[in-house]
């Protein structure tokens, strides 16, 4: 009869489990711009600005108030390559080294030590078909988590004429419904997808670092992008400060939405209890002087104890982890238990 009360695991007793938990993120165009009174400058209260002037911040209340969650950054950049390089007026250093910093981090260096410029396909083998004028929404880890669940990813902008009236014309979706099956993996920064307009390549979304990646294309050459009339996207990238780029670029979003996605991993042990093992209680109260209590003094009932708790120990005999049951088992040599417990991470 063995009354020990510890019985070793080994590799037969435990299991490891990998399970994605995703939830919808709703980003409405209201809360980047509209939903909340505005500073001395236009900007809603909800929108941080930096010194640096390198990029601005969304949050989801004001962003001095100690329940606003941060939703997403917002900034742009050009290459070296591009033309819009040597007409740039304003912040044209931070605006190149804006878009170098990030193609560094997500898409690498050749053979040669070279920065890469953001691909249209992914193909790096090619050398003209690049994203040269993009901005960048880098969405927070809160909502992010893990990463972005590939082919989840939609986005809807205006396209409206005037400045004023920004979907007064015909709203353009931006998604990338083709990347479940077809995304790529040659990034540093993880996997990556296409977006797509139509049957168009607008950008790239890195899926882990939950970054997205957009070109001028996707407002078309005369959405103007500022109060000015002739202001179009490349217009204000040349002239506009990043600040004031990101404001009109917000104005333009009509809503954003994604499935995030939380990696659970789990270790499974499996804790058995035969016949013969664990009918007897360590708990001081088990006993009555010399009988057992729940044997009701009855000599030939056979011992028996309740399962409510399962300890988890190191080889050193140090406690781990506790598992509790919903309601206690009864154990006694007519019967085996098998508990399955699990520990996530």
């Amino acid at each position: 009869m063995a009354t020990s009360f510890f019985k070793p695991l080994t590799s037969q007793d435990r299991t490891q489990s990998r399970t994605l938990l995703h939830e919808n993120i709703p980003i409405t165009g209201t809360l980047l711009s509209g939903t909340y009174a505005t500073d001395s400058v236009g900007r809603g209260v909800n929108i941080k600005t930096f010194s640096h002037g390198m990029f601005q911040s969304t949050y989801d209340y004001p962003y001095a108030s100690s329940s606003a969650n941060h939703i997403m950054d917002i900034s742009a950049g050009f290459s070296n390559s591009s033309a819009l390089s040597s007409s740039a007026i304003t912040q044209v250093s931070k605006k190149i080294n804006l878009y170098n910093q990030m193609a560094q981090v997500l898409v690498g260096y050749d053979t040669g030590s070279n920065v890469r410029r953001f691909d249209v396909d992914g193909n790096f083998s090619s050398t003209s078909d690049k994203h040269d004028n993009v901005f960048f929404l880098n969405f927070s880890r809160l909502l992010v988590k893990d990463e972005i669940k590939k082919g989840s990813f939609v986005m809807t902008v205006g396209t409206g004429s005037t400045y004023a009236l920004p979907y007064a014309g015909t709203d353009v979706t931006i998604s990338d419904a083709a990347a479940a099956n077809s995304y790529k993996a040659n990034s540093p920064a993880g996997e990556y997808g296409m977006l797509v307009s139509g049957s168009t390549n607008v950008g790239l979304i890195y899926y882990q670092a939950g970054i997205a990646v957009l070109t001028g294309s996707v407002f078309g050459a005369s959405t103007p992008i500022m109060p000015e009339a002739s202001s179009s996207f490349g217009d204000v990238l040349v002239s506009a400060s990043v600040d004031d780029f990101a404001d009109g670029i917000r104005r333009r979003i009509k809503n954003i939405t994604f499935n995030n996605t939380t990696e659970l991993n789990s270790s499974i042990f499996f804790c058995r209890a035969n016949h013969n093992e664990f009918n007897y209680s360590s708990n001081p109260t088990y006993l009555s002087g010399s009988k057992i209590r729940v044997k009701d003094n009855n000599s030939l009932n056979p011992p028996r104890s309740y399962v409510t708790t399962v300890g988890l120990y190191s080889p050193d005999n140090e406690l781990l982890a506790v598992a509790k049951l919903s309601e206690p088992l009864r154990k006694d040599p007519t019967n085996e238990l098998t508990l399955r417990v699990r520990l996530d991470y």
